[in-house]
């Protein structure tokens, strides 16, 4: 009989146990991938040593994980074939924490309950107390006998020769004696889930064995003493009568159905991280299926870019752009879902926001360090360096992977068609990038009213006279098309580009220029039409002759407009309202009045558009006005006609009215 030896744990383990034993923590599954990341540690090291010394693994060559769960007992048993304990190693790693920190680690848990926590201090192994109240450890390492470690959480733990249990041969048995509630960590559902979710990526293959009732057909003379063995135990099987029936006139013996217990033992990660192997040797088809597999989308990738970064630091990643956006994707409570987090091929975690903008949100993939601690917690990715380099590395591969896409024209319309939006959303926020974004951006103009067109096409066909890009905001295509502000920059040729997505609003106002050329919007006073001189003198002279209308107007208008002038940017419509260079434009001022939780004072009024009023000097009804005030400015028609314009102008240069039933009244009386 083999003498137990009793060890007390170090002080901080103590407390630790006692911590995750009374208290209720979240996420209680990463038990399973602490153990099995242990267990592929140990196959590693075993693995290591053989690369110089192969006989190590004379005690056994399969290197392997077994999860064998057992409901009778309620005990979860986790096996591997790897290096072992020798004696020495069950005592001092199992009973003390060989690092410093240890009480601060445990404030923070007692702070924020999340059992997650409980990896960042290299302590795995006692996550198993989160679902285990009595843990057994049985190790044998090629150096020593098999030994076997317990406890039961308390202040102290065994450490006793193993002379009970089957040899092991090399490696390590964990038995998991589960509390009361945990039991359904024995059912085999449970275990694949959580397997495929933390441990699906393991370099060595993980075995579940389970007992499962299956059905057997057996003639009819075997089962009958199948029966009489039954009478004697019930239990053994269930047995029943089944006619066969007859075909080709002739009777096939008849048989029974017996239902019996067999052992299966299935591999639970077949699909192997495609990601570690040369992206030369990778067939398109292998790319599909792990793409299928890793987001549940019934459809292939629009692009993959597979690729690994070296140096001072080492990771592998497998982006995907999908062909569809979700219908959902920029719903703010989403969980953001796209990346998966690995490292050394172990699950961390899947909503790392610090590893990829907000704006490239709809891209799907993997990453797995080799760098970063497997230990991690949201406090730890926060602070880290690595996960900056990671971020950074990924931006420049995506923007690699969507300058291909652009390289096929039907792929391209099918990839704006979906992300457009995103791009849009990355020149406003990304700084770094804006300039490579901008190169994927695509409108209509009023020169290519059917087909979206490129910032570089627009450049490529600008006038030698022509400084500027000119765009026009609008609500739609329709609204935009038929605005007075194109009419004199059609009479010249200038094309002019429609943007009529909400956030094309703030995308512009960060894209200042592309390739030197200033963007300009056409609603906006101080646009320099580039007239020669001619047409200046006559301009200049059109504005005195009209300078006591102006003033007239703006007597009449009062504060609804900032000042009055007469403009050379409409030649068919009599007047339009202007906004100021750097306030709101009328489309702008429009989106933020729709936003639900908007501030209806402060900011919005400090922006809202300084308002000016443009006329047409040439206009028909501009100089039959300038006729009315000569001859009695306080008639009371031209206030109504002056009311009138202002507010037909409002509409067609897309502001909304103040006040509509009156401007339908003033209607009514003329």
């Amino acid at each position: 009989m083999s003498t137990t030896e009793t060890f007390h744990f170090q002080a901080e383990i103590a407390q630790l146990m006692s911590l995750i034993v009374n208290a209720v923590y979240q996420n209680k599954e990463i038990f399973l991938r602490e153990l099995i990341s242990n267990a592929s540690d140990a196959l590693d090291k075993i693995r290591y040593q053989s690369l110089t010394d192969p006989s190590v693994l004379d005690s056994g060559k399969d290197l392997r994980i077994t999860i064998v769960p057992d409901s009778t007992g309620k005990i979860l048993c986790i096996r591997d074939t790897g290096i072992g304990m020798t004696k020495a190693d069950l005592i001092n790693n199992l009973g003390t924490i060989a690092k410093s920190g240890t009480k601060a680690f445990m404030e923070r848990m007692q702070e924020t309950k999340d059992a997650s926590m409980i990896v960042q201090f290299g302590v795995g192994f006692y996550s198993a107390y989160l679902v285990a109240d009595e843990v057994e450890v049985i190790s044998k390492h090629n150096d020593d006998e098999q030994y076997i470690w317990r406890s039961s959480a308390g202040q102290d733990f065994t450490v006793t020769r193993d002379t009970d249990n089957e040899p092991l041969g090399r490696g390590t048995e964990i038995r998991l004696h589960l509390k009361e509630d945990m039991s359904e960590y024995l059912e085999e559902r449970r275990i694949k889930d959580t397997v495929k979710k933390h441990s699906e990526f393991i370099s060595y293959p993980i075995h579940l064995i389970v007992q499962k009732e299956v059905e057997k057909e057996v003639p009819v003379e075997e089962s009958e003493e199948a029966a009489d063995d039954e009478e004697k135990d019930e239990n053994k099987a269930k047995i029943e009568e089944v006619e066969d029936e007859e075909e080709d006139g002739e009777k096939k013996a008849k048989t029974k159905k017996v239902k019996e217990m067999e052992t299966v033992d299935e591999e639970l990660n077949q699909t192997k991280p495609i990601w570690t192997r040369n992206p030369d040797s990778i067939q398109k088809e292998e790319y599909d299926a792990f793409y299928k597999s890793l987001t549940n989308d019934w459809e292939d990738p629009l692009a993959v870019k597979h690729f690994s970064v070296e140096g001072q630091l080492e990771f592998r990643s497998i982006l995907f752009t999908p062909h569809r956006a979700p219908f959902d994707l920029f719903e703010g409570k989403k969980k953001r879902n796209n990346i998966k987090l690995y490292v050394r091929r172990v699950f961390i975690m899947d909503n790392c926001e610090d590893i990829i903008p907000e704006w490239l949100n709809f891209v799907k993939g993997i990453v797995d360090s080799e760098d970063l601690p497997l230990n991690l917690s949201r406090e730890v990715l926060q602070q880290n360096k690595i996960l900056k380099v990671i971020r950074k590395n990924i931006i420049k591969k995506c923007v690699e992977m969507f300058t291909e896409i652009a390289e096929d024209k039907d792929n391209f319309n099918k990839f704006y068609e979906a992300f457009s939006k995103n791009i849009k959303l990355g020149v406003h926020e990304d700084s770094q990038n804006r300039a490579k974004l901008a190169e994927f951006l695509r409108y209509n103009s009023t020169k290519s009213v059917d087909e979206l067109t490129s910032l570089k096409d627009y450049v490529t066909r600008m006038s030698e006279k022509q400084k500027y890009i000119y765009y026009i905001t609008g609500e739609s295509r329709q609204a935009v098309e038929s605005s007075p502000f194109l009419e004199t920059l059609k009479r010249k040729g200038f094309e002019v580009l429609f943007l009529v997505d909400p956030i094309d609003e703030y995308a512009v106002q960060q894209l200042k220029e592309y390739e030197g050329k200033e963007l300009k919007s056409v609603t906006k006073e101080g646009l320099d039409l580039e007239d020669d001189e001619d047409e200046k003198k006559k301009f200049d002279e059109q504005k005195k002759e009209l300078e006591p209308l102006c003033a007239t107007i703006k007597e009449v208008l009062g504060e609804k407009v900032e000042k009055v002038i007469v403009t050379d940017l409409i030649s068919e419509s009599p007047c339009v309202i202007l906004t100021g260079e750097f306030g709101w434009s009328a489309n702008m001022e429009r989106i933020m009045r729709a936003q639900a939780l908007r501030d209806s004072g402060g900011m919005t009024s400090y922006m809202a558009s300084k308002r000016t009023f443009g006329l047409q000097p040439n206009h028909p009804i501009i100089r039959e006005l300038n006729d009315k005030v000569a001859a009695d400015k306080n008639d009371k028609t031209v206030r109504d006609l002056v009311n009138l314009l202002y507010e037909s102008a409002l509409l067609s240069s897309g502001f909304t009215l103040d006040d509509p039933s009156m401007f339908a009244n003033r209607i009514y009386r003329m």
